[in-house]
């Protein structure tokens, strides 16, 4: 019986840690590859790479030759940094809102403003498209800026969400017993709770907003060029290894920036939360 069950936690084991290195290569392998190959001596993209050389990331570096590239990174920054920063004040007011409405009205209402997660990231590009030309707006960065903003509040209101539901109504109670009013219980006492969740919020805001394709897609013009849509123009054209390299650098960006959010806020647990 004993050697029965053994065998059966040895195959449970066996099961889920094979399952466990097929998703580790299915997700670090494409980055690896990337990464890899940004390294390459060659002319054109390929693997396994033709020696080791580091002149695609010094190109990159390059302000003349690769002009276009920094004018579309330009633009993701300014238009992430605008975006996360409108997200992160709408996404609090609304968890904070939120938090005190219950019922079937408050779950309606978290429905709605998660809805943007939900809907097919090209119709809402569309969509974006179409309501704005009605409007009489012209594609621009203003209007890129606005629909990054719809798509990436609902990260910010999910971890500031979490961090108000751990919240000790106590604490709330005990700040009125001593005659703080609202406005100076919110800003002495939940704000540096929550800051963190705010932080992660804001960050994972920052993050998609530079990743997102199909609201620029859309939104964009020839004088509002972003970094993703013109990584896919030269994936298309000449397959240049410096897609490669740009890849590697906003890899290497990302972990480091997710390194630091984890130590200060705590990054994952907030997003299970």
């Amino acid at each position: 019986m004993g050697r029965r069950h053994s065998l059966g936690e040895l195959s449970y084991a066996l099961v889920i840690g094979g399952l466990a290195v097929l998703a580790l290569v299915v997700l670090v392998g494409p980055i690896l590859i990337v990464l890899a190959t940004s390294f390459t001596d060659s002319r054109s993209i390929r693997f396994p790479p033709q020696g080791f050389s580091t002149r695609w990331y010094e190109l990159l570096l390059d302000g003349v030759r690769s002009r276009q590239i920094h004018r579309a990174a330009g633009n993701t920054l300014h238009v992430a940094l605008i975006a996360a920063g409108a997200a992160t004040l709408l996404g609090t007011a609304a968890a904070f809102g939120l938090s005190r409405v219950a019922g079937r009205g408050g779950r309606l209402a978290d429905a709605f403003f998660m809805s943007p997660l939900v809907l097919p990231g090209l119709a809402f590009g569309l969509a974006a498209l179409m309501y704005f030309t009605l409007l009489g707006f012209r594609p621009s960065l203003e209007l890129i800026i606005a629909g990054h903003m719809v798509v990436v509040t609902p990260f910010v209101l999910r971890t500031v969400g979490a961090s108000l539901s751990q919240l000790d109504p106590a604490l709330l109670d005990a700040s009125r017993s001593l005659g703080a009013g609202p406005v100076h219980t919110f800003r002495r006492v939940v704000l540096p709770l929550i800051a963190p969740g705010i932080a992660a919020g804001a960050f994972l805001a920052f993050m998609a907003s530079v990743d997102n394709v199909p609201v620029s897609l859309f939104l964009s013009s020839a004088r509002t060029d972003m970094l993703p849509i013109r990584m896919w123009g030269m994936m298309e054209s000449t397959l240049d290894v410096r897609v490669a390299a740009v890849s590697g650098t906003l890899i290497l960006v990302a972990f480091l920036l997710m390194l630091v959010m984890e130590r200060l806020t705590g990054l994952t647990r907030r997003m299970r939360g």
